[in-house]
């Protein structure tokens, strides 16, 4: 078993940016891959972006491609989402994600974080 706890969301402008972060206890970090997801109000939940147990490949939605970056520090045991360019659009609960799995699916993984606000204003 593995818990997920997710800081940094707020509300940034337009343009701006964010760093979520995600911190695992529980289960050795580097046994998992890990992901974001993200749901905006009557929305389903949709990938972000997924990170192999080792960081050395990434995966993002055509959506956040080119804006936002997964990186992890296995032994920090923690994932971060960095967020440029952020749009209205891309206004959401955000949720950190792990799965023993070599690669999260783009459904999601076992473990989930509670999730953190993002509000992006026009």
């Amino acid at each position: 078993q593995v818990q997920l706890v997710e800081s940094g969301g707020g509300l940034v402008q337009a343009g701006g940016s964010l760093r979520l972060s995600c911190a695992a206890s529980g289960r050795t970090f580097s046994s998992y891959s890990m992901g974001w997801f993200r749901q905006a109000p009557g929305k389903e939940r949709e990938f972000v972006a997924a990170i192999i147990k080792s960081g050395t490949s990434t995966y993002y939605a055509d959506s956040v491609k080119g804006r936002f970056t997964i990186s992890r520090v296995n032994a920090k045991n923690t994932v971060y989402l960095q967020m440029n360019s952020l749009k209205p659009e891309d206004t959401a609960v955000y949720y950190c994600n792990a799965d023993a799995a070599p690669l999260i699916a783009t459904s999601g993984g076992a473990y989930w974080g509670q999730g953190t606000q993002v509000t992006v204003s026009s």
